[in-house]
Formats: structure tokens, C-alpha cells, sequence
């Protein structure tokens, strides 16, 4: 029979401390930001295509010692957006916790300054070669015949012009 004494020196193998403060935490985690990055992801949704490129969520601040208070959130917006921001701040806080399922912000504080830009505008292709197009509309017509539609034939005409310069492109490029 082993004494207790034998028992208490007993070597066990270290656990991540992890294990011990997680259970304790993991609410207060959840409700802190863990989340929240999808605030920042999926801000564009929130505000609209006409609020998005003109603010920019900064961050959630929660207040000390409460975990059921709902934060503040930061936005930096551009001087002349700020009052369409504040105008627009009780549907965009309804939107963001309707997202989260929660309260998790209950007012929006506005910082004006410049915002980043993060909409690349796709630049459009420079309009098709003027010969290219009649070739290709020539072709058109002996191929499928008259097109009811002028618009339409100038159209498909434009489209195969930008086609064909597209293949030669990638030819090239191979």
C-alpha cells in the first residue's frame, strides 16, 4: 500500500494554461472582439455602398468591468460624411447587431479625418479598334445575316472587336 506522502509527489505532465483560464473567460472573449473582426469585413454590407468608401470602423471600446454593456464603436469618417454618418448611426447599429445575433454596440462615436481607400475601381478596357469593329460587324452579317437591332448589332460587334484583341493578347503572353 502506498502512503500519502508517495502519493502527493507524483509527477504529472504540464498542462497549457489555456485549459485552466479558458472555461473562466470564454464568455467575456466572445463578447469582446473575438467576433468583432467581422465588423471590419463585412463593413461595406453594413453601411451601404454610399457610407462604405467614406468611413472606416476603427474600434470597439467596452466598458471597464462590464461584460453586459454594449460597446462603443469608432468610425473615422470623411469631414463632409460625418453627418450622414451620425444620421445613419442607429440603423448601422441596428445592422451590426442584428449581424451578431446580440447587443454588442450600443452607440457609434465619429472621428473626422481621411479614410484609406479600399475600393479598387476596376479601370474599363480602352474602347475596341474603329477597323477591328467593322471587320468583325462585316463577318457578323455574312455569318448570322441583318440584325433587326442596329444597337444590337454595334453591340456584338464591339464585343468581338475586344474578343479578338483579348485572344491576340494571350497569345502573345504564352
Amino acid at each position: 500500500m502506498k502512503s500519502p506522502a508517495s502519493r502527493a509527489f507524483r509527477p504529472r505532465s504540464a498542462r497549457p494554461l489555456a485549459d485552466f483560464v479558458a472555461p473562466s473567460i470564454a464568455d467575456v472573449c466572445g463578447k469582446a472582439g473575438f467576433s468583432v473582426v467581422e465588423v471590419v469585413t463585412h463593413w461595406d454590407e453594413i453601411v451601404g455602398p454610399d457610407l462604405a468608401p467614406r468611413s472606416l470602423p476603427m474600434k470597439l471600446q467596452w466598458a471597464r468591468g462590464s461584460e453586459t454593456e454594449p460597446a462603443t464603436l469608432v468610425v473615422r469618417v470623411e469631414g463632409a460624411y460625418a453627418i450622414e454618418m451620425q444620421y445613419a448611426a442607429p440603423v448601422v447599429i441596428e445592422r451590426i447587431n442584428v449581424y451578431f445575433g446580440w447587443r454588442c454596440v450600443g452607440r457609434i462615436t465619429l472621428r473626422q479625418g481621411p479614410v484609406p481607400s479600399r475600393h479598387a475601381r476596376a479601370v474599363p478596357p480602352p474602347p475596341p479598334d474603329p477597323a477591328t469593329v467593322t471587320t468583325v460587324r462585316r463577318e457578323l452579317a455574312q455569318e448570322i445575316g441583318a440584325f433587326d437591332n442596329e444597337a444590337l448589332a454595334a453591340a456584338l460587334a464591339r464585343l468581338g472587336a475586344l474578343v479578338r484583341r483579348e485572344r491576340r493578347g494571350l497569345k502573345r503572353g504564352s
